[in-house]
């Protein structure tokens, strides 16, 4: 049984690790990062952190129009969210 347990653990590990993947598009392709996160701000995000991530995402961590703790995955090129998190 212990086996069993640990080898569902090992299986999983990767899956849960996996990164979210945003785009496969040419950097030369995405929006401007300034840009991007001007027009964020201007739908009311108040954003503490912005990133680049390894699946070819723009990440934010802040607080929506609302107040609400957000950590939202975006499309560099076209702009649309991917993931969210919304605290609640």
């Amino acid at each position: 049984m212990r086996t069993l347990l640990l080898l569902s653990l090992a299986l999983a590990s990767p899956l849960t690790l996996a990164a979210t993947q945003c785009t496969t598009a040419d950097m030369s392709q995405w929006q401007d990062q300034d840009t991007f996160q001007a027009g964020l701000k201007a739908q009311g995000y108040q954003i503490s952190k912005f990133k680049v991530t390894k699946g070819n995402c723009y990440e934010i961590y802040g607080f929506d129009k609302d107040g609400k703790k957000v950590e939202i995955y975006f499309d560099p090129v076209s702009g649309d969210a991917v993931k969210s998190n919304v605290e609640r």
